[in-house]
Formats: C-alpha cells, sequence, structure tokens
C-alpha cells in the first residue's frame, strides 16, 4: 500500500527487478518525487519481504511481489520500469501488452529494445523532444551514457572511427558474482574485458549513426565512470575550439558541466545525477587528433537518475522532478 505521506501523489510506478543496484538507486530517488508514488516492486529472490528492509526509500508497507506477469498487468501503475538483465525484458512488455490496462509508459533499462526502432532512445539531453511524446523508452546504457553525450556535439566535425576507452566501478557489474564485482581480485589493479565487440560499443555505433570502437576496464572503485573518446577533426584544432562546441551544445543544461582542459574526476561526480566533459587535448604534432574525458556515475546518470528523467518527460512533469532537490 502506498504511505500516507505519498497518498497525494498522482501518478505511480511499477518497478520489475526492484533487488539490484540500479532498482534500488530509483527507489531512493523517487522517495524525493512530488508526483510519482512507487506501488509494486517485483523482485524473486526477496518476494514478501518488506522493500524497505533493502531500500530505505521505500513507501512504509510496500512489499516484494513474485515476478509473475498476471501480477504485473494487474498492478496497472502509469509507468513500468523494467531493471531485468539482458534479455529478460522482452516477455513482460508482451504481457503488459496484452493486458487491458497496459502502463502509459514503459521504461526499460536493459539492453533488449536499444536497437528496436519502435523504442525511443532514452539519452536525455540528445533526445529530449522525441522522448516527451514516448511510450516506450530505451534507457541508454551507462558506458554509452558518456559515450553518446561526449560524441553527440562533435557531429560531422569528428571524421573517421573514434576510440572510447571506459573505466568503471565494480557496481556496473551487477550483483551476481564475478571476477568483475570481486573486490578482492580487483584490489591492486583493473580488469579488462570484452575489449572487442562489446554491446556498448555496437549500441553506441547504432544510436550515433557511426562506427566507434570500445574497450571498457573495471577497477576497484564501486561507481563511477571515466571515459576517454579519442578522435580526429578534419582540420587542425585547438582546445579552445573543441571546447566551445560543448559550451554551445551543453549550455542550457544543469547537470553537465564543461571543465575544458581540465581533468573532470570521478569522484566528483559520484552520488551526482551529474556528468563532466573536460582534460580536452590536442596533440601538437598533429592538431587534428583530439581526446575529451566524460566522468558521470554508472548508477545514476548511467542509469537510474536518467530513466527517471525520461519518465518526468514522458509524463509531462518538470524533467528534473526528483532529480534535483
Amino acid at each position: 500500500m502506498p504511505s500516507s505521506e505519498s497518498a497525494t501523489k498522482s501518478l505511480t510506478l511499477g518497478l520489475f527487478g526492484a533487488r539490484g543496484s540500479v532498482g534500488k538507486e530509483l527507489i531512493g530517488l523517487l522517495n524525493k518525487h512530488d508526483s510519482i508514488d512507487l506501488t509494486a516492486a517485483w523482485s524473486g529472490s526477496l518476494a514478501g519481504e518488506q522493500v524497505r528492509a533493502h531500500a530505505p526509500g521505500a513507501p512504509e508497507g510496500l512489499v516484494y511481489l513474485e515476478p509473475d506477469f498476471d501480477s504485473l498487468c494487474d498492478a496497472s501503475p502509469d509507468v513500468v520500469a523494467l531493471a531485468l538483465p539482458n534479455g529478460k525484458a522482452q516477455q513482460a512488455v508482451e504481457a503488459m501488452e496484452r493486458s487491458d490496462h497496459p502502463p502509459r509508459v514503459i521504461i526499460d533499462l536493459s539492453a533488449d529494445f536499444r536497437f528496436d526502432d519502435n523504442w525511443v532512445y532514452g539519452l536525455t539531453e540528445i533526445n529530449r523532444e522525441r522522448i516527451r511524446s514516448a511510450t516506450r523508452i530505451a534507457n541508454p546504457g551507462c558506458y554509452a551514457s558518456a559515450i553518446g553525450l561526449t560524441l553527440a556535439p562533435l557531429g560531422a566535425r569528428a571524421v573517421g572511427v573514434p576510440h572510447c576507452f571506459g573505466v568503471s566501478g565494480y557496481s556496473g557489474a551487477g550483483s551476481t558474482p564475478s571476477d568483475r564485482n570481486n573486490v578482492e581480485r580487483l584490489t591492486g589493479g583493473v580488469l579488462p574485458y570484452v575489449s572487442v565487440g562489446h554491446l556498448h560499443e555496437q549500441e553506441v555505433s547504432h544510436t550515433q549513426g557511426r562506427p566507434i570502437r570500445f574497450a571498457p576496464t573495471v577497477a576497484p572503485f564501486e561507481r563511477g565512470i571515466v571515459m576517454t573518446t579519442l578522435f580526429e577533426f578534419e582540420q587542425p584544432t585547438d582546445p579552445d575550439e573543441i571546447e566551445s562546441i560543448y559550451t554551445d551544445a551543453y549550455s542550457n543544461e544543469p547537470l553537465i558541466g564543461i571543465l575544458g582542459t581540465e581533468i573532470p574526476r570521478v569522484q566528483d561526480v559520484v552520488g551526482t545525477p551529474n556528468t563532466m566533459i573536460g582534460g580536452i587535448q590536442v596533440d601538437p604534432n598533429n592538431p587534428t587528433r583530439c581526446a575529451v574525458v566524460c566522468v558521470l556515475d554508472n548508477l545514476l546518470k548511467g542509469a537510474a537518475s536518467q530513466a527517471l528523467a525520461n519518465i518526468n518527460l514522458a509524463l509531462g512533469l518538470p524533467e528534473h522532478e526528483g532529480i534535483l532537490s
């Protein structure tokens, strides 16, 4: 049942896959939201338990439901957020679309619909106008958000194939135990993985309409992403010109900061919905070669806060409600 303090909220949201790190982050954001109430949460491993025991921002009395599609349809929330592993969202979406009362908005935080042109790709700052009228939104991947926000303002100025090197905290590997989230194994080093053909490489190539190359590495810190993108201009350039491109593109974006040649620190964005772009360098021996660094929190701008911004836009609410407080 919704808590009494949220009884005046006019819209409802159900969260499928509410046990994971991203689900918990989204629950925390909804706790600060003036218009959307979390009224249903599904988790197979925690079914029957109080949501607040695992996610402190959850409404009092809300209990995890078994993740069956009948209960998903019966809940009839205005919005359903799917925070499921890749490959698990399709069946849930099909069940909702067959129901008598499908949700107004479905947002999928997995990769399952990022290549489906019937779904709007939810890179908020780049696709804002399409998101406003969307009913089906594919939330971008965390690495893909950092790459997309770096590349989009450059447009056709950047030629050739950009090369992107990402370093992520181990929370990006999810909660299922593996070498990529084993702090003991990571301590004192880093772990490269899927260095060719990574899913986010395919995602960005598809959504940006250009090939890119991407190599990820996980490091022994919990959360955050540092993305370094190497690219070329057709004509020689300098750091001031590149900085002006980003400043012009993001001058009205309160969650994106431009630092010029100063290298952004991931520590400064962890726990926030902010993105910082900086570390702009041009090769003095070949001034067509450039590099830019982008940092963001993989669980917030790379997942939960971006999802909430997209939900807000699709429902006609202020974009940053529940995100900036």
